[in-house]
């Protein structure tokens, strides 16, 4: 699966999973890490762990993409799932407002789901 696809595909699985402000940054300008990061916001520790594991497990089942061991804390407060050319990146509010990930990639570009 190429590297905006996942990207859209991760961003609509968060949605599914009713996660707040999500964000999908082009950072293949800014960055030689990863092509994508997606961002988004779970409202408790248990959305945390929802949302990141419905994307693992849809792009798994609907992609063949297998998942990565998820990396962050154990709490769910934050968890990073890199798959190389994509890192998603699901926390709570305040940890997302403590670490600002769009404000440190501000010259990344803002990926739109309809630019597929």
């Amino acid at each position: 699966m190429e590297g905006q696809a996942l990207a859209l595909a991760c961003r609509e699985y968060a949605d599914d999973k009713k996660a707040g402000n999500l964000l999908v940054l082009d950072v293949r300008e800014v960055s030689t890490i990863t092509d994508y990061f997606v961002i988004a916001t779970g409202n408790s520790e248990p959305h945390v762990r929802a949302i990141w594991t419905d994307i693992a497990g849809r792009l798994q089942k609907d992609h063949a993409v297998p998942p990565p061991k998820p990396e962050g804390d154990r709490r769910n407060q934050w968890v990073v799932l890199d798959y190389y050319d994509v890192i998603v990146h699901v926390m709570l509010e305040s940890v997302r407002d403590e670490y600002d990930l769009e404000g440190l990639w501000n010259d990344a570009a803002l990926v739109e789901p309809a630019e597929v």
